[in-house]
Parts: C-alpha cells; structure tokens; sequence
C-alpha cells in the first residue's frame, strides 16, 4: 500500500527541519529566512516497523502578499486532493496569523486525517502559550521542537496507526509485470508510452503537465505482457504554475509503489537532475527494480566515445548502486524504444530471482576467505552462513558472531560479489546481519 503524508504550513514555521529529522539525514535546505525550500522534497520515513512516503510541501517564494497567499493555499488543496494524511504545521513562538487560519478553514472541510502540529515548542512557558491553537478546532494536535526531537515519536505513532499491517514476506508475487515510466515533465514519459502500444493513447504536448492522472496501459504483443503506468504530465496546461512539481511528486511516488520496474526517463541534453537522482534513490529505497533511459539521443552531438562516457558518469553518480541498465534512446525516432521493455522485462526477472543456499554458500563464503572482514576493537568479524530471505525485494541474511561491526564498505564488497556471481542487474540488494 502506498501511504503519503503531507507537510503543509506557511514558511518559516520549520517543515524543512521536521521533514529532515523523520528521515533522519539531512536532505532539505533549512534557513531562517522564509521560502528557502523551492523544490518539493520526498522521502521514504520508517517508523515501529512502518514505511510511509513524506513530502515537505516547501514554501512558495512571494512576490507580493497575495501571490502568496493564493499558492500556499492551493498547495493546501493538493495535499488534501494527493495524500492519504496532512501534517498542518504552525509556530508557537509567532501564535496564530492570518493565513493559519485561512489554511484551517480548509483543512477542516477535508475528510482526510489531519494533524495540527505546533512547532517550536523547546520550554515550558512555550507550551503554555501554544494553548492557543486549540482554538483551530483540531482533533489531533501535536506539541514538539522539530530541532530537538522532543514530541516527534508521539505524532509518528499516530501517523503508524493509520497504517494497515503488512509483511513484506507476504506480498504476492505479481502475474503480470507493472512498469512505471517515472521523470521530470516534459522528458518524453508520454511520447514513449504511445510509441510502444503504437497508438495515441495519451494527450502528447510540449507543454509540462499535460496528463493529469496516472494511466494503465495492458500490453499484450509479440509475446510479451504487462501493464504500463504513465506518469507524465499531471495538470491541464492552463493550469501549469508553482504547484506542477508537488502534484508530479505524488502522482510519480504512488506509482513506483504500485509497479514493479521503474523505467526513469531522462533528457540527454539535461543530463541527471538532482530531483531525477532522488527519483533514483526514492526507488531504489522502495526495492524497485530500475532501468534508466536517455531520451533524445538524436539531439546530441557526438564523437567517438560520448555514449560511454555518459553512461560511466551517470553509473559514477547512481554509485553504490550502479548495476543499472542504461539505454539511449529516440522517442520520436522510434529508436532501441522496444530495447528498453526487453530490459525491464529482464530485471523484472532479476527482482524474482532466488539463489539456493548451497550455491550462495559455495560462491559468498569463498569471496569472504579471499577479503576477511576488518577487525573491530580487536575483535576479528567470522561470517559463517549466508541464505536469501523469502522477501518480495532480493534480501540476503549474514550470519556472523559481530553483526554491529559490519561496515559499510565491507557491506558494499558483499552486495558487489553477489551482483558479479548473480545476475541482479537493476535491482536494489537487500544485507542485513545477525547473530550467529
């Protein structure tokens, strides 16, 4: 299931600080000036065993107090529209202006779960004066200081209770492979779509946004079936402002969780994007399998070499894990398109593959004797057995007398050796480590 959660509130109030604590790395910009977070930030939040997408909302930049006004509500409505769960966040230490209360108005209407969150919270006399906000008329209101943590796990234990139980060991393995065709508007998701099942299935248009929803297409030719989910666009032209971005995020987010194999299409004259590498590595967390294709390669000039100097910098930025396929293709020339379901289809294979463990043992046990782990505080690490987990992801238990002692480059040697012994081109490898 694909859970989303929301951050909402005017700038300034500490969404970008509260959105870095829950993913515990520090990946949106936080200053103290307002409207600093322009990009829309996503992640993937764990919590009592729960995963749940996260996505700071960011604040609109003002060129007057009406612009503004105007779009960080209609954020307000996105959220409402999108997420399964909004996070309204406000700030003690400034009490109630007028735009909370405008953004109240709204979220009050909404049948969506909604949790009043007041921010900045660090003592007592705080507290004390935060009492105000009761007066929103919230159901679930939550104190804390997003810098400290305090009160964080309390509002992560709500959000997890929303969420329905579900072991990973027990998802189905799918009968028909479901390929998202994910990346930013305007790379050609939608051209490419059409050009497989050879008709205009989808609206097509220089125009960023033009596909509101996310489509299905069941492709059944030549042998080979699945169903292709359609990313692109995602509001009608007319309406294409600041808000294009967070609706592209969260349509693009609920659909790598529904499929299988992303195929993330990028544009050769823009190279990879900061938000196409979070794309990648939001993926890769979720266990998607991943098959990168460069879209108008007719439009770069080239010389002797360029497409694997491209590819060698693209594997260089997607490291550690760089055992991606990587197409370059034309949409529009119709150009190895056909290539890039032949690889999806193969890693879709590769994400099913199991490994027996006699087999995993011959192989893994020998390239461990080759490279011993390092010795933590006098104490030599002994990797004695290794079995792949009944997991719907490729997930591969160490048994070992030091688990905690486990690096992370002797992590990344192990996942290495077992993509060089087997065959799990683009698909993320899962290690954990237990005591023998």
């Amino acid at each position: 299931m694909s859970f989303t959660v929301a951050i909402t509130g005017r700038p300034n109030v500490g969404k970008s600080t509260f959105f870095n604590r829950v993913l515990e790395q520090r990946k949106a910009i936080v200053d103290d000036q307002s409207g600093v977070t322009r990009d829309r930030q996503y992640g993937v939040a764990d919590w009592i065993g729960k995963s749940f997408n996260v996505i700071d909302t960011g604040g609109f930049v003002p060129r007057s107090d009406d612009v503004f006004e105007r779009e960080i509500r209609k954020q307000v409505h996105i959220a409402i529209d999108e997420a399964n769960a909004v996070i309204f966040m406000v700030d003690a230490s400034t009490g109630i202006t007028n735009l909370d209360e405008g953004m109240a108005d709204i979220l009050r209407k909404s049948s969506k779960p909604v949790f009043l969150v007041v921010n900045k919270v660090d003592n007592h006399n705080r507290l004390m004066e935060a009492s105000e906000f009761y007066s929103l008329g919230f159901e679930h209101i939550f104190f804390l200081s997003s810098i400290s943590g305090s009160g964080t796990g309390e509002l992560l234990d709500a959000i997890a209770a929303l969420i329905p139980e579900k072991k990973e060991d027990e998802e189905p393995q799918p009968e028909i492979p479901k390929f998202a065709i994910i990346g930013q508007p305007n790379v050609g998701k939608s051209s490419l779509l059409n050009a497989l099942i050879g008709q205009e299935r989808t609206i097509v248009s220089d125009i960023a946004g033009t596909t509101r929803d996310t489509i299905h297409t069941h492709y059944n030719l030549f042998n080979k079936e699945f169903i292709l989910i359609d990313t692109a666009g995602i509001r009608r032209k007319t309406k294409v402002h600041e808000d294009l971005e967070f609706y592209s995020v969260i349509r693009a987010i609920k659909a790598m969780d529904e499929a299988d194999v992303c195929l993330l299409l990028l544009d050769a004259g823009k190279g990879l994007t900061a938000q196409d590498l979070s794309i990648f590595s939001l993926a890769a967390k979720k266990g998607k399998g991943i098959v990168v294709i460069v879209n108008k390669w007719d439009l770069v000039e080239k010389e002797t070499n360029t497409a694997r100097d491209y590819e060698k910098d693209l594997k260089k930025r997607f490291a550690p894990f760089s055992d991606v396929p990587i197409l370059f293709v034309s949409v529009t020339e119709k150009q190895r398109i056909f290539k890039s379901i032949e690889e999806g289809l193969q890693v879709f294979e590769n994400k099913h593959r199991k490994v027996t463990t006699s087999k995993l043992n011959e192989v893994m046990l020998k390239a461990i004797e080759n490279y011993h782990p390092p010795v933590v505080r006098g104490n030599a690490v002994k990797i004695k057995y290794v079995t792949q987990l009944p997991t719907y992801t490729p997930s591969f238990a160490f048994f070992c007398n030091y688990p905690d002692d486990i690096k992370t480059a002797y992590r990344n040697y192990l996942e290495n050796q077992l993509r060089e012994h087997f065959n799990f081109s683009g698909v993320p490898l899962r290690l954990f480590f237990r005591k023998k």
